[in-house]
């Protein structure tokens, strides 16, 4: 990955789950990195494992000041913007007629605003790199599954304003692609979920068969792997969308003690 060596990039939810490992696979390819999320011990441990690779950022994605803020900071010290990864999202299983009006605006001000406002941003950045954009989407956008359904409509978005700045932005050189995930192990998207709301949800989803849809979880690394690629492709190509799924039959570690 030589042809990444110096480049600068920028992370959304960068501090656990799939975006720390896009971290460590973008800096292991000699890439820096500013890593956005909002405060936690997480964020605060990244210059620790990290070091000078990596410039943590405390950033609230929802909040345009801050992302605003985040963008001049990161182009500041790093001295440029190569590459955004559009990684924060928030998912949490619900059903619809009783989702409160904080759970539905989470989803759509960190999903789909927040996306924006960062994509926004970085433009001028990537414009003058003449950069890419790597927005992450979710198989569920193909096949929602119940009780994400909100999530998976925010994404299904994300797929089509990808698609609109792609047009938009060719000819100033800026790349979009989508990377749409399946099911990966290890996430951390599940943390806050109460122990009836996964029991409900993991329940109703090897109900209609969505659990077998989404195979047993791939690796992070192997996921991490795919953006690399992405990132590392001659410069007269362009992926629109990557859809890389579990491989193996299964279900969601979640699902796993439901029976089938």
């Amino acid at each position: 990955m030589e042809q990444l060596a110096g480049k600068v990039a920028v992370i959304s939810g960068a501090s656990k789950g799939m975006g720390r490992h896009f971290t460590r696979a973008l800096t292991g390819a000699g890439m820096q990195v500013a890593a956005l999320a909002r405060p936690s011990p997480q964020l605060d441990s990244m210059s620790a494992e990290f070091g000078p690779a990596v410039l943590p950022i405390a950033c609230d994605v929802a909040d345009p000041d801050q992302v605003n803020a985040a963008i001049a900071q990161a182009a500041a010290q790093l001295g440029r913007i190569d590459v955004l990864v559009n990684n924060a999202a928030v998912f949490e299983p619900f059903a619809f007629d009783q989702g409160s009006d904080a759970v539905i605006r989470r989803h759509i001000d960190i999903n789909l605003t927040g996306l924006c406002w960062l994509t926004r941003a970085a433009i001028p950045q990537l414009k003058a790199s003449q950069g890419q954009v790597v927005n992450i989407t979710s198989e569920s956008v193909r096949m929602p599954f119940p009780m994400l359904a909100l999530y998976a409509a925010t994404k299904a978005a994300v797929e089509t304003l990808s698609e609109g700045l792609r047009a938009e932005l060719r000819d100033d050189g800026v790349r979009i692609s989508v990377l749409r995930s399946g099911s990966v192990s290890g996430g951390s998207g599940g943390e806050g979920w109460s122990d009836a709301a996964k029991a409900a949800f993991y329940q109703k989803i090897v109900q209609t068969g969505h659990a077998a849809m989404s195979g047993s979880p791939a690796s992070p690394e192997s996921m991490a792997e795919a953006l690399l690629a992405i990132l590392a492709l001659p410069r007269d190509v362009s992926v629109d969308l990557v859809e890389l799924r579990a491989a193996q039959a299964g279900v969601p570690e979640g699902a796993r003690a439901i029976p089938q």
